[in-house]
């Protein structure tokens, strides 16, 4: 029974004596290589060159702080739970009385590591952190020779205080108004005067 009327044409096409002896195409190959070496090059010279990034470009992690100084994590893990590669793990601790300058909220992250082998630089963690604590920078993380290197722990991941991290190509207009509002607790510092208006109240 036949299964179908279609037919193929097979070619039996005999080869001539350049294509048998392969010169045409290896002249064809050097010339494509030689044209190579006039054209611009698409590499560059890392480290001594660096290449511009786009504003969006998701690089090293960084731990934000406030205005005053104070650490603005809070451990309350919603950026280990956003993180699909789970590179993200944390401890908790609780604030002591007289380092309000240190810690924004009564609850900070102790111990805060992100594995760089594991983590996908997708931002979820940043898009799900209720504090504006963590960020992607346009830095490139450096390479190590060991695994271990590549745990970052808060005294790579935090910002130093004299020398902050600009994040404001990626806070959305949105945020940057909300953070304008006076009387808002989210946008309410750290002072004397207002640790001790709450100490006469309790």
């Amino acid at each position: 029974m036949q299964l179908t009327t279609r037919s193929k044409v097979v070619s039996n096409k005999q080869l001539s004596f350049a294509e048998r002896i392969y010169l045409p195409a290896l002249l064809k190959g050097m010339f494509i290589t030689l044209s190579h070496l006039f054209k611009k090059k698409v590499t560059i010279l890392y480290p001594e060159v660096k290449r511009e990034h786009a504003p969006v470009y998701r690089g090293q992690h960084v731990l934000k702080r406030d205005e005053n100084g104070a650490e603005r994590c809070t451990s309350c893990g919603m950026c280990a739970v956003a993180c699909p590669a789970e590179a993200i793990t944390m401890e908790s601790g609780e604030r002591k009385k007289g380092e309000e300058h240190l810690y924004r909220e009564e609850k900070y992250a102790a111990k805060y590591e992100i594995n760089m082998l594991r983590c996908i630089f997708c931002g979820l963690c940043e898009e799900a952190c209720p504090k504006e604590a963590i960020f992607l920078t346009d830095r490139i993380v450096p390479t190590e020779f060991e695994r271990e290197d590549f745990i970052y722990g808060k005294d790579k991941l935090v910002e130093l205080v004299d020398k902050r991290v600009d994040v404001s190509k990626r806070q959305t207009p949105e945020v940057l108004a909300f953070k304008k509002l006076e009387g808002m607790r989210h946008n309410v510092l750290y002072t004397k005067k207002l640790t001790t208006k709450s100490e006469s109240k309790s």
